[in-house]
């Protein structure tokens, strides 16, 4: 990708990967979060309601995250990672389920904000493009047209077949 980049022209080509939070540095981030926010524990719960253990609060937790949950493999079908599904704020609930493939993990499609073209010319839409809405995730085609409701350049995506895409995070019933 950074040869494309690099033949395309574009200045970032040679920018180093960054996984952390660039606005706090080179921290620990859990220890962080704990200095600003309050943690509120609570339960970590199966689509099904099944309890399954305890969280340390919902700020520690991102939709889709495998690791650090600390409900081990002790629960479950074995061999298959449990993945955070949702987080119910409201009544401070952690959704987990297993499998990276769980339906929960996947959305039919998306709705953006004004998009910021990497291409020097946006391409005329309708159009089936690549796309890539999660980190470290290969780019997947999709349709991609202008939004109707929504104005400043807002593009709507829906997929033509299943993959692991953008999360609502939101308690689906």
């Amino acid at each position: 990708m950074r040869a494309r980049a690099r033949d395309a022209g574009l200045p970032n080509h040679d920018r180093p990967d960054s996984t952390g939070i660039c606005f706090i540095g080179e921290r620990d981030f859990p220890a962080f979060l704990d200095t600003y926010l309050r943690a509120r524990p609570g339960p970590i719960l199966a689509p099904d309601g099944a309890h399954l253990g305890e969280h340390r609060g919902l700020m520690h937790y991102t939709i889709g995250q495998r690791h650090g949950l600390g409900i081990g493999g002790g629960h479950g079908e074995p061999g298959k990672g449990w993945y955070v599904l949702a987080k119910d704020s409201a009544r401070n609930r952690l959704y987990v389920g297993q499998g990276g493939d769980h339906p929960w993990l996947h959305a039919p499609g998306l709705v953006t904000h004004a998009p910021h073209w990497l291409a020097p010319v946006p391409p005329p839409l309708p159009a089936r493009l690549q796309a890539q809405v999660r980190y470290r995730q290969a780019a997947r085609p999709a349709a991609w047209r202008q939004h109707p409701a929504r104005s400043g350049g807002a593009l709507r995506r829906t997929r033509a077949r299943r993959h692991a895409g953008p999360v609502a995070g939101a308690l689906r019933r």
